[in-house]
């Protein structure tokens, strides 16, 4: 495939994700916000949502679910989509949190919490797979919405580099279970960490 043809697959890509925005968008919302989040099935570490309002005129290429994006194009497309984007924030749940009231549960307190902390209130919420109580705006849940919508898209890029830079901090505090390649996911590393050093602190009890 040559140069020109990538661009021009990404190009259409870009415009197959912007389905659901530009609906919204020519019935009148002004700010639609994609939510989504990383690290619901890890053994260690936080849940980590986003929230990010994109402009119309988004022109990004490349912006895909996280989990198909190399993490040098992740770093890449995390600081790109910042500065392209109208506003953006995180939310996070803590594994003791986790503990208590389930995953589920924690997603979805930390994408509320997201989407409150964003500067400008949204028109419209499009999130990924879930819904929210509490939100008072309208919002659209949509299966796969990570490769569906580039709004929801975007936000998983903000959730996983996020996320993913703090697992590789957590690897220096607490050695032993690979955390910086693992990113507190069941691997075999982390297994043989567990079953040498017991769990650490930032250890989901509930999932062991």
């Amino acid at each position: 495939m040559t140069k020109q043809e990538r661009i021009e697959k990404q190009q259409y890509r870009l415009q197959e994700m912007l389905s659901f925005e530009r609906e919204l968008w020519s019935a009148g919302k002004e700010y639609i916000a994609g939510v989504d989040e990383v690290g619901r099935g890890p053994l260690a570490g936080p849940v980590v949502t986003a929230a990010v309002i994109l402009p119309k005129d988004f022109s990004l290429l490349g912006v895909d679910d996280s989990k198909k994006l190399s993490p040098k194009r992740r770093e890449e497309l995390f600081e790109q989509i910042k500065e392209a984007a109208v506003c953006w924030a995180i939310g996070r749940r803590e594994p003791d949190r986790i503990d208590e009231i389930n995953i589920l549960e924690a997603t979805k307190e930390a994408m509320l919490d997201a989407v409150k902390a964003l500067p400008v209130k949204p028109d419209h919420v499009l999130i990924d797979a879930v819904r929210l109580q509490g939100l008072d705006m309208p919002q659209t849940s949509i299966i796969k919405g990570d490769a569906r919508s580039v709004s929801i898209a975007a936000a998983s890029i903000l959730a996983k580099v996020t996320r993913d830079r703090e697992m590789v901090e957590m690897a220096g505090i607490y050695p032993g279970y690979a955390f910086e390649s693992n990113k507190g996911y069941g691997t075999a590393a982390h297994y043989e960490g567990l079953r040498k050093l017991g769990p650490c602190p930032i250890h989901r009890k509930t999932f062991l």
